[in-house]
């Protein structure tokens, strides 16, 4: 009796202190809307457009069309502090300038920007096959696989840890391409964009299915990819031999605001895990994210030159280098409107690939703090001849960085199969 005391009271003290951490988060978050419209407006000349207004009745009505662009979540967060101050004061309108005052510049950052006027494409990595016996291939086409990455992540995710294990039958027999989604990486980052599903499958289609011209190919996908990967799928369900989804971003869409439900499942406001913590403050809290990314992401140089004195100029690892290459902009628009808003989707797109006998594979570690298992249980119980694995003792990364070999092996087992 006084164990079960004992932990009431102990979980009484964490929701407590969690219920007041959060507060002051929506104060602060509420405080320094007021403080970037000012300074944008003296900077920029026009003031901030954010997500602060909150639910009117004309977006009730623009949001209910089920293919509504813009996903439920990003107004409809609850803040106390913004219902009360912001009642429809703060538009939500795109930002015109390609770089605003609090994104970085460089040119590592926007490179993109050297061909103005030209049509924006995204940075994909080609890797051709390696035929070193041309007489053994001759009259044999190279099967293609598109690899897409996870949220704040590019296509070195893939290029660093699967490109180099690949099996030397399968260096010859594949044609492989990595892209860096629309807002990160080397990808353009244009701060006119909602970075929508719609976006980013476009650009994905202009940049690697149309120029390329794959008329069949395999997709593998990681975490927020899952999601667009599944889009791509469902627009090109004939064309696509196999997908692999590891981590899928994926809840059932039975609740009435499926988008909503995605955010507070996937960055659900708790102080623990730290990982989940670091979610919600980001997912939540618009303005304390655009500060965090100004001085992580703005000044990421100087964090890197810091790390390379302190790690003695050793090579810094390529996820410590993707953490800082996208803009607020893109990553908010991006979580929101495709992890989010994706989630009142996905049902469609895993019956359209169900209906065209698309191979599935679902991949995802028994220890994901991400997400939780439930997400790759559903896609089984939506397509049930989707193959699943649950991977022992990985998490959300350690799922594909770390074995990478056995990853191989079942990718080529699948790609194999598809013969």
């Amino acid at each position: 009796m006084l164990k079960i005391s004992a932990n009431l009271s102990q979980k009484w003290v964490i929701s407590s202190v969690s219920a007041l951490v959060f507060l002051f988060l929506d104060l602060l978050d509420a405080l320094f809307c007021v403080f970037f419209r000012l300074i944008d407006e003296f900077l920029e000349g026009k003031t901030s457009p954010c997500y602060c207004s909150i639910e009117t009745e004309e977006d009730k009505r623009d949001t209910g069309n089920e293919e509504s662009e813009l996903s439920t979540s990003l107004y409809k967060r609850r803040n106390v502090f913004r219902e009360m101050w912001f009642r429809g004061n703060v538009s939500r309108r795109k930002v015109n300038e390609n770089v605003r005052w609090s994104d970085c510049a460089c040119e590592n950052c926007f490179s993109w920007m050297s061909n103005i006027g030209a049509e924006l494409k995204l940075h994909v990595v080609v890797k051709e096959p390696e035929q070193a016996n041309l007489q053994d291939f001759k009259g044999k086409k190279a099967e293609n696989v598109v690899f897409l990455h996870g949220f704040i992540s590019s296509s070195s995710f893939w290029t660093e840890t699967i490109f180099p294990k690949l099996s030397e039958d399968a260096k010859q027999n594949y044609k492989l391409f990595a892209v860096d989604l629309l807002g990160f990486g080397k990808s353009p980052k244009p701060n006119n964009c909602l970075y929508t599903i719609k976006d980013h499958v476009e650009m994905i289609e202009r940049s690697v299915i149309h120029p390329f011209e794959l008329n069949s190919f395999h997709i593998v996908a990681h975490s927020m990819g899952c999601v667009v990967a599944l889009a791509l799928a469902a627009i090109h369900p004939h064309k696509v031999k196999s997908i692999t989804l590891i981590a899928p971003p994926y809840l059932s869409s039975t609740k009435e605001d499926a988008s909503l439900t995605a955010l507070n499942r996937f960055a659900a406001k708790r102080l623990w895990p730290p990982l989940l913590f670091g979610s919600s403050f980001m997912s939540w809290y618009e303005h304390l994210g655009r500060c965090v990314c100004y001085i992580i992401c703005k000044n990421h140089r100087i964090w890197e030159g810091i790390l390379k004195l302190l790690t003695w100029n050793r090579k810094l690892h390529f996820m410590a280098i993707d953490l800082t290459r996208h803009t607020h902009h893109s990553a908010w628009h991006t979580m929101h409107n495709v992890i989010c808003g994706g989630a009142k989707l996905m049902d469609k797109y895993l019956e359209i690939l169900k209906k065209a006998k698309v191979k599935i594979n679902v991949t995802q570690g028994s220890r994901d703090q991400v997400l939780p298992l439930e997400c790759s249980n559903n896609v089984k119980m939506k397509v049930p001849d989707a193959e699943m694995k649950i991977v022992a003792n990985a998490d959300h990364t350690s799922v594909v960085i770390g074995r990478e070999k056995d990853l191989c092996n079942d990718l080529e087992k699948l790609w194999g199969s598809t013969s």
